[in-house]
């Protein structure tokens, strides 16, 4: 085999969501240590990539074997990691909808088919996937898009009666929407889909001083 570490989880008697796969294994191989005290088992760690006549040979006979499953296929192994990641993932965004757990200023972005983009796991999500290759656009990127960012919309909230104007003198909140749609500050770049990822997040690239602490 490949890896001896594999061959040590079939033989894992701990317990573990798949313990009745390695309970029956470890059943078989009771009898068979019983029926001959000079039975054994031996293992050789031989990469595929040495292309060994042997290991070829177990791999072709492997692949052609088709073997009966003891157990209902709804209880494999593979089955049942599919089945948690599944439903991990289905109250991921069953959470992320819900106005409570992402914040009432979430800002929905959309891919480049314009979906709506949503949670995943795979490659580090489709958010990090944008910018999570530098730590000061993904602080930008978080700001705005959560709208806790050092904007006069936001400090609104905690003095109520300041004036709160945006610099540009166009608009009578600063706003995160009249930044990106509408303010003249930031005409480094520009495009009518400020609401994708893509042009969102080049958006931040143009303009390196927006939602910065250097605004205040």
């Amino acid at each position: 085999m490949d890896s001896i570490h594999a061959a040590r989880k079939i033989f894992d008697s701990s317990s573990h969501p798949f313990r009745c796969h390695s309970s029956a294994i470890l059943s078989e191989l009771r009898s068979f240590f019983t029926s001959n005290s000079n039975n054994s088992i031996e293992f050789w760690e031989c990469p595929s990539h040495l292309k060994w006549r042997f290991h070829y040979d177990v791999d072709k006979d492997s692949k052609l074997f088709k073997p009966i499953p003891t157990y209902p296929y709804k209880i494999s192994w593979d089955f049942c990691k599919k089945t948690d990641s599944d439903d991990i993932i289905n109250q991921w965004k069953m959470m992320f909808q819900a106005s409570n757990g992402k914040g009432n200023h979430f800002l929905d972005l959309l891919d480049d088919n314009f979906n709506t983009i949503k949670p995943s796991y795979i490659k580090g999500g489709p958010w990090l996937q944008a910018f999570g290759h530098s730590n000061l656009l993904c602080a930008h990127t978080m700001r705005a898009i959560t709208n806790h960012a050092p904007i006069r919309e936001y400090r609104l909230k905690f003095f109520p009666n300041k004036d709160f104007s945006c610099p540009c003198n166009n608009y009578p909140i600063e706003s995160r929407r009249h930044i990106l749609h509408e303010c003249k500050r930031f005409n480094g770049y520009w495009n009518p889909r400020r609401d994708s990822l893509s042009h969102f997040v080049m958006f931040l690239v143009t303009n390196p001083n927006v939602f910065a602490f250097m605004n205040l």
